[in-house]
């Protein structure tokens, strides 16, 4: 089968397409025919080297989701599953192949009318925002800011606050074009990058999500309400300054807060749970799954490359 590996951490040239034995699925695991796979941030922090004290080496397959048909299942999985298809979390990677390897507890059946692209642009991206969202103990009728909102999770977070009966949710972007896509989705007031906008914007709020982390984090911390809760759910710009927590603590009497959110800390049920009702959600067309573009597999570099630049908006995803 056809596979892509980082042969090489840095740059998206390090990505290459080579021929690997197909897998065969183990004790516990389902082997997919990949239709879609999805182009995450967290693929491209890995192609990086950004990750590799996480155990990350040359030679790793990028790629988290996938969605496509079962074709063979290993030990004590029920063959019912054989021909379906379904979304499935293949961990930190081995999805960017034309046949995945996925535990049968990480794996969805689709429901008809949702596409194999939709899927991998909401199964990891709305599990992260729904999560991110109640770890932020969002509570209706309270202000919303998504910094970061035009990739996947931000789009996902922008929906479901604005589904949630948020009096107000924000976003920060990089154009006047992206802003008003976010304003379809359900976004109030769109601001620039460094948090400023509109006269009419809120002057804080009770929540923020942020996507991007890195150098201006911290900055945002002024833009908190007393009370007010930030939760990181990415670091697509990487991490903060190191002592980012001294500008809480500068405000102390404001009681704000921030955390970290990883789905990771999500029990498996829980999160196909959730999982299960975004993909009926958005095959009913109550939220919208935003592809920015469908590349072949072997085209993995240039979809690194697009994501470098900042160019998507949506989830870039790869069809075998």
């Amino acid at each position: 089968m056809k596979a892509v590996v980082i042969q090489a951490f840095g740059g998206p040239e390090g990505l290459a397409v080579v021929d690997l034995p197909a897998p065969v699925p183990a004790a516990g695991q389902v082997l997919i025919a990949t239709e879609a796979v999805g182009v995450g941030g967290v693929d491209t922090l890995i192609r990086s080297g950004a990750l590799a004290s996480y155990g990350c080496k040359e030679g790793h397959i990028p790629g988290g989701e996938v969605a496509g048909a079962v074709t063979a299942v290993g030990d004590g999985v029920d063959t019912s599953w054989l021909g379906r298809r379904v979304w499935g979390a293949t961990g930190t990677g081995g999805g960017y192949v034309e046949q995945a390897l996925a535990p049968v507890g990480q794996v969805l059946p689709l429901p008809a009318g949702l596409s194999a692209a939709a899927a991998v642009t909401l199964g990891s991206a709305g599990a992260v925002a729904h999560f991110g969202l109640r770890h932020a103990h969002l509570a209706p009728g309270e202000t919303v800011l998504v910094r970061g909102a035009a990739g996947s999770i931000g789009i996902m977070a922008v929906q479901l606050a604005a589904r949630g009966g948020a009096a107000a949710v924000a976003v920060t972007t990089s154009s006047t074009a992206r802003g008003e896509r976010l304003r379809r989705l359900g976004a109030t007031h769109v601001l620039d990058r460094s948090g400023d906008g509109g006269s009419d914007a809120p002057e804080g709020y009770d929540v923020i999500i942020d996507v991007v982390a890195g150098k201006d984090m911290p900055s945002f911390f002024d833009r908190l309400n007393p009370n007010g809760r930030m939760v990181a759910v990415g670091a697509v710009a990487g991490q903060p300054p190191a002592d980012f927590g001294t500008k809480i603590m500068a405000a102390f009497q404001k009681s704000m807060s921030f955390a970290a959110f990883s789905a990771a800390t999500v029990p498996t049920a829980e999160l196909g749970t959730t999982r299960g009702e975004l993909f009926a959600a958005a095959a009913r067309g109550e939220i919208e799954a935003v592809v920015h573009e469908v590349l072949p597999l072997g085209e993995a570099a240039l979809a690194h490359r697009k994501m470098d630049a900042g160019e998507v908006f949506g989830r870039i995803v790869l069809a075998p």
